[in-house]
């Protein structure tokens, strides 16, 4: 079913989806092949399959994503973690220099990056952002889980909007952000699973494709320390535009732009000079 739908990772998928139906490990399907699974179990399966078939992504129906080595619990509400949203983490981590840094996470989603950041710093705070209510559930249940819900600190609202007023200009390590950066007309190019399925306010600004990145250009400067950092990911053929974007903001430099495990182009970092 899965092949015939066109799924290129059928038999990983099919696999997958069995030993989360019976909650047992990879190890223990292949090594017991001759085991049959009770007919409810079965019922399940057939229906997660047709779900799966249906390009639903695989991530939505276990309930769950990997990110820094980390369990995050994932739903429709979160853009699902991928791999090259981790060179956020490890750019920042390069950079930093305080065992307590202070960090802000804008546009937060499931959690991943204040999540995987107070787990790699102990002594980090965090204060992470999102509009959607839904979303930000999800990341005080994912901090939670990784047990770090203690030193992240959740605001409902627009980018940097929930953080005025609270005596943070002026005093933050770093401000990290995985924006919308697909432009609407691109959307119909995508995956399946992506475009259906995933949350649209994340993948997409509308028709602009970089209108968040020159709002974070202008608002998390403020909030900076001199000498501290936004890190930032974009889109594959964007590297030209976000560094003109930043040659035009004042009391910013652009430090590096690194690349992602496909050797595309994919983290910009800048720093306040002033």
């Amino acid at each position: 079913m899965l092949e015939r739908a066109g799924i290129a990772t059928a038999v990983r998928d099919a696999e997958l989806l069995l030993t989360h139906v019976l909650g047992i490990e990879a190890a223990h399907l292949h090594a017991r092949p001759d085991e049959t699974p009770r007919e409810e179990d079965l019922a399940r399966y057939r229906h997660l399959i047709a779900r799966r078939a249906a390009r639903e992504p695989l991530q939505y129906l276990t309930g769950v994503q990997e990110f820094w080595s980390l369990p995050f619990q994932v739903g429709p509400a979160v853009l699902i973690p991928r791999p090259e949203s981790e060179g956020i983490v490890e750019a920042f981590l390069r950079i930093n220099t305080r065992p307590d840094p202070l960090v802000v996470d804008v546009g937060t989603g499931s959690g991943c990056l204040a999540v995987a950041v107070a787990h790699e710093l102990p002594g980090a705070l965090l204060h992470a952002t999102d509009a959607s209510e839904e979303a930000l559930a999800l990341a005080r249940l994912n901090a939670s889980d990784n047990d770090v819900a203690g030193r992240i600190a959740f605001y409902h609202g627009d980018l940097l909007e929930p953080l005025r007023g609270l005596g943070l200009e002026k005093r933050v390590d770093a401000v990290l952000s995985n924006p919308p950066y697909i432009a609407r007309d691109d959307l119909e190019g995508l995956e399946p699973e992506v475009r259906d399925h995933e949350p649209r306010s994340a993948l997409t600004p509308g028709p602009d494709p970089l209108v968040v990145h020159a709002r974070l250009a202008r608002e998390a400067p403020p909030f900076l320390r001199p000498g501290g950092h936004l890190v930032v990911e974009f889109g594959q053929g964007q590297e030209g535009a976000m560094r003109d974007l930043y040659r035009g903001t004042p009391g910013v430099e652009v430090v590096e732009v690194r690349p992602d495990l496909a050797g595309v182009p994919r983290i910009l970092v800048a720093r306040r000079t002033t």
